[in-house]
């Protein structure tokens, strides 16, 4: 096992010793996947049972029946991608480049530790706060793995985050500052444009001027998108800083895939986008996946394979796809800067973060535990004196 593959504390975990012990925890949050073919349909259930990423009429009978319906599909998609998703290894390679590099960038908080927190597979929050305690951790980073900050995607990792420091009793035991967004961050567009370079240059030179770049991310229902969430706008902010860093004449695009259930979802859907391309006469295009940091079901299988015969049937000769961050060096360096430019800030969380959406119901939205740099009573009363100074909600959570 490597240091974040630990899926369950020991019994009576004995805390390291102050020679061994980790100065700072970062949490690597993430939805997740199934490992193996039998981890599909307990991870579709959970899925479809999170109201903060899909809302169903009746969802505690729905879910569960469109999580079983479609169980044989998904099993058949991962079996062609290998029989699992990769996205634990590479969350762990992620981790262990970001945390050496983090160890000589910034000696002051240093040893530095990662820890997986998957929203629906495991290793969960439960078992990452939980080895974090067993490894004497104090000072703790929550660290999306989703750049674009969405309350159906990072708010529902930090929510269940918070839940899971109640249910294991470690709610006080950490000081807490969070990484809930890096849409436009030098090193992450810097790294990301790197792949579409590297895709282009997986058409002839003389055709490289002819590539249409379709970006494409994870579409959200658009109930979510209706209640004021900013992802649409945080794509949309890292396409365009890719596109000024590439500084190529390329037209391109930005379109939604992975829609599933009987909601509403935000388009142009890719597929629906590659046909039209298609129609047009459109013969080259470049996907990258531009919300996504490593491949998993949706580059592997559904880019790659599906968009990829959707795209031959609609005439396009030549579909490209850009390779996914993974464990590129220059991901890892990105990774290793986004950490050290917040540690440098000494922030808890970015400014947009106590924002609540305009159609915010949900109480528990944009809440942080133990912020760090200010004892807690302290912190509860400046935060509420300016939340109503200002007017925000004040972004902690009830002690009950």
């Amino acid at each position: 096992m490597t240091d974040a593959q630990t899926f369950q504390a020991p019994a009576s975990p004995s805390r390291s010793s102050d020679s061994q012990r980790p100065r700072t925890g970062i949490v690597m949050l993430n939805l997740g996947g199934p490992e193996t073919l039998d981890d599909v349909q307990p991870f579709l259930l959970e899925l479809f049972a999170d109201r903060e990423i899909i809302q169903l009429p009746f969802q505690r009978w729905l879910g569960p029946f469109i999580a079983r319906r479609r169980t044989p599909k998904v099993r058949g998609l991962y079996a062609s991608i290998g029989g699992g998703s990769p996205i634990l290894r590479y969350t762990q390679a992620q981790g262990r480049g970001m945390v050496a590099r983090l160890d000589r960038l910034c000696p002051s908080t240093a040893p530095h530790k990662f820890y997986v927190a998957f929203r629906y597979t495991r290793p969960t929050s439960d078992d990452a706060l939980r080895q974090m305690h067993a490894d004497g951790v104090e000072r703790a980073i929550a660290f999306t793995q989703y750049p674009q900050f969405s309350c159906s995607t990072t708010g529902s990792s930090l929510n269940e985050l918070w839940r899971a420091a109640g249910r294991t009793g470690l709610r006080d035991a950490f000081q807490w500052s969070l990484i809930d967004r890096w849409p436009v961050h030098p090193a992450f567009i810097e790294a990301m444009t790197g792949t579409v370079r590297d895709g282009l240059e997986q058409f002839e030179p003389a055709d490289r001027e002819k590539v249409l770049i379709l970006f494409s991310a994870h579409s959200l229902p658009l109930d979510v998108i209706d209640r004021g969430d900013s992802y649409p706008q945080e794509v949309g902010a890292s396409v365009q800083r890719v596109v000024e860093r590439l500084a190529v004449s390329n037209p391109h695009l930005l379109a939604y895939q992975s829609d599933v259930g009987p909601v509403r979802w935000l388009g142009p859907r890719t597929e629906e986008v590659i046909r039209r391309l298609g129609a047009r006469g459109q013969k080259h295009v470049l996907v990258v996946p531009i919300a996504f940091t490593s491949d998993h079901i949706e580059t592997l299988s559904e880019l790659d394979r599906e968009y990829g015969e959707v795209a031959h049937q609609a005439g396009i000769t030549h579909y490209k796809r850009a390779p996914a961050l993974n464990d590129r060096p220059r991901f890892l360096d990105a990774l290793a800067e986004i950490v050290r430019d917040h540690l440098d800030s000494g922030a808890a969380h970015s400014t947009q973060y106590p924002m609540r959406c305009a159609g915010c119901t949900n109480p528990q939205c944009r809440n942080i535990l133990s912020p760090v740099g200010t004892k807690s009573g302290a912190r509860n009363q400046e935060s509420g004196a300016r939340g109503r100074e200002s007017g925000a909600a004040t972004p902690r959570i009830p002690s009950s």
